[in-house]
């Protein structure tokens, strides 16, 4: 791969993962951090857990681009109280605000561009940590795993436009 199709691919990349960020931070225009934390549908989603869980898996995926396996945390030996955790990355607890929420969000979105802009390699690859969710044995490149940032991010998206839509009508789209 020529140096001029290596950062052609990581501009893609990184420009298709912006795209998918910023419609997920417009189903959050305008709302009052009480409306950020309402449910709006059967689920227990909010618009602004939504946001908080897209920003820790983010995070969570740049750490083990980073890291390796290690940096995602042994998922055999989690425990109630990090799964409760967990939980409270779907919804907005007292004292947090939209602001804030989305305030993080952006600090985790520019330190994984920057990450990924400073890659030796994007072929540079990790097994990915044992849970019962994951291939036994797999091994995910930098590249990879940017695909499921980007995935993760667009599939939650949509989900937001159903939530924003469900609390006053709002659409990303159409």
């Amino acid at each position: 791969m020529t140096e001029t199709t290596h950062n052609t691919e990581r501009a893609d990349l990184l420009e298709t993962l912006a795209k998918h960020r910023y419609f997920l931070r417009f189903t959050a225009r305008d709302l009052t951090d009480e409306q950020a934390g309402q449910r709006t549908t059967a689920s227990e989603l909010c618009l602004g857990g939504l946001i908080k869980h897209v920003t820790s898996t983010e995070r969570n995926w740049a750490d083990f681009i980073e890291h390796g396996p290690s940096a995602m945390g042994d998922f055999d030996s989690m425990t109630e109280a990090d799964f409760a955790r967990r939980a409270d990355e779907f919804r907005m607890l007292p004292g947090e605000t939209l602001a804030g929420v989305l305030a993080e969000y952006e600090k985790v979105a520019h330190r994984t561009d920057d990450l990924v802009a400073g890659l030796p390699d994007l072929n540079v690859s990790h097994p990915l940590p044992k849970a019962p969710w994951f291939e036994a044995d797999a091994r995910w490149s930098a590249r990879r795993t940017l695909l499921h940032i980007i995935a993760e991010t667009a599939q939650h998206a949509g989900h937001a436009d159903i939530l924003r839509e469900s609390l006053d009508g709002a659409k990303s789209m159409g």
